[in-house]
């Protein structure tokens, strides 16, 4: 059962039971990817920019060691 039919069948439900309706799936995701955008650039204020330089370099080990191991990015890879 996929994540609309769980919504309806909740819906469903609550009607037959007199409650209020469910909130739809994913009618929070466009405020959670703000408030995460909102996070980061909050964040980049204010991280001391030697601790920015260190992060970045951890993430483009991490990205590296990903490419190399799962194939990501590359032209035959997965991603």
């Amino acid at each position: 059962m996929n994540a609309t039919q769980q919504h309806l069948l909740d819906t469903y439900r609550a009607a037959q039971q007199g409650q209020a309706a469910p909130p739809a799936p994913g009618a929070a995701t466009v405020r959670v990817v703000r408030e995460i955008q909102q996070w980061r650039r909050f964040q980049a204020i204010v991280t001391d920019p030697a601790d920015r330089w260190r992060a970045r370099a951890g993430r483009s080990r991490w990205v590296g060691w990903l490419r190399r191991v799962g194939g990501v990015g590359r032209a035959g890879g997965t991603g």
